[in-house]
């Protein structure tokens, strides 16, 4: 599999025109939803419009477009579907010239809490981690995009130290390797990350050898790669670090470990998304605190194989969720959840700076899928 790469600049658009934004509808124990369901946005210049329902579904937090755009899949973050306990995913044909969803179908999510989902390099399968019980399940996808028999499901067993955040397993996200084509499963309950195959036909088996063991309380929550393949950027929720490992024969190994917070503010934080920026120099994550948002910018140096927290700038509201960089590298965007707005941030790649430029208000975003033509 040809290895990850930053976006050229003749690939196509670099900003995204519009914006999907997954929400939560209803209140949780974590949130207070109000949205009606899956979110669209444009973007213009440095102007997020205002939000218009493209489909009405409950909880949609997290969401994922196939690779020609013309599927969308949403996780139903609910505790209970069709009145049994877990969750549910959806899927939608999307109208690539309106935005347009309509549901093709819905099928339970095979466990509680689902949080995050994936298609697979083939676009065969999709992947549902399941927060709350702490499983993965895989569906077969049928060509006209419906959501089709499980074909595949691990559980996880184990807990970590945390008294109150780790007391089972928490799958928290799914995501291919862009160079091995394996699965990493972060678990915040568990303290790692999980590697699987997924075989031809849909089934799902850990690696052996491969699991990637975190500081014992940390809480891997999500991950990213950098551009080139070679380096892995996990962030952990509850000691509030990222975790820097190098891509070695047979796996990664740790190399390094930076804080997303100062440490008298560690201790009230919640770090949640990371993502790279397409230079492959910097790393940004969101943090959350009770009265304040915040996104941290980390530095990093391939060469060296360092890691360090650079800089912090305010989210401009609270609770953010999800952040993306854009193609170009010029521009953040923050969902901040809890204080219902999206805010577009200039990002100077040179110097690893941020600046706020626009805030418009969006019902509880949680996630955020750019579109570019």
């Amino acid at each position: 599999m040809e290895r990850g790469r930053a976006w050229p600049a003749s690939a196509g658009q670099l900003e995204p025109g519009a914006l999907v934004v997954g929400t939560y509808s209803e209140r949780l124990p974590h949130v207070d939803g109000r949205a009606e369901g899956v979110l669209g946005c444009s973007l213009k210049g440095d102007t997020v419009g205002p939000p218009r329902v493209l489909a009405r579904a409950r909880n949609p937090s997290f969401i994922v477009l196939n690779g020609d755009g013309r599927r969308l899949y949403a996780v139903n973050e609910s505790p209970d579907f069709e009145g049994e306990p877990g969750g549910g995913v959806t899927a939608f044909c999307r109208d690539p010239s309106t935005g347009e969803l309509s549901e093709l179908n819905t099928v339970p999510s095979g466990g509680r809490e689902p949080a995050h989902l994936g298609i697979d390099p083939s676009g065969r399968y999709l992947v549902v981690a399941n927060y709350g019980s702490g499983s993965v399940t895989v569906f077969e996808l049928a060509t006209d995009g419906r959501i089709g028999a499980v074909t595949g499901r691990a559980e996880h067993q184990g807990q970590g130290p945390h008294p109150l955040r780790q007391g089972a397993p928490h799958a928290h996200m799914v995501v291919f390797d862009p160079c091995s084509g394996q699965l990493l499963v972060p678990d915040l309950g568990l303290d790692a990350v999980l590697v699987y195959a997924l075989s031809a036909c849909g089934g799902l088996a850990e690696v052996p050898g491969r699991r990637l063991v975190a500081v014992p309380g940390a809480g891997p929550r999500h991950l990213a790669f950098h551009p080139d393949g070679d380096w892995l950027f996990v962030v952990n929720e509850l000691d509030n670090t990222v975790v820097l490992l190098r891509r070695v024969e047979g796996g990664f190994v740790t190399t390094g470990t930076a804080p997303t917070a100062p440490g008298h503010l560690r201790s009230r934080n919640q770090a949640a998304a990371v993502k790279v920026a397409p230079s492959g120099r910097w790393v940004l994550v969101s943090n959350r605190r009770p009265d304040e948002g915040e996104i941290a910018v980390l530095g990093f140096d391939a060469a060296s194989g360092s890691l360090e927290l650079v800089g912090r700038h305010p989210s401009s509201g609270l609770g953010p969720r999800d952040l993306l960089v854009t193609r170009s590298g010029k521009r953040v965007v923050v969902a901040n959840q809890d204080s219902s707005s999206i805010v577009v941030l200039a990002f100077d790649d040179l110097r690893g700076r941020l600046t706020t430029l626009t805030r418009t208000a969006v019902p509880t975003p949680a996630c955020l899928v750019p579109v570019y033509k």
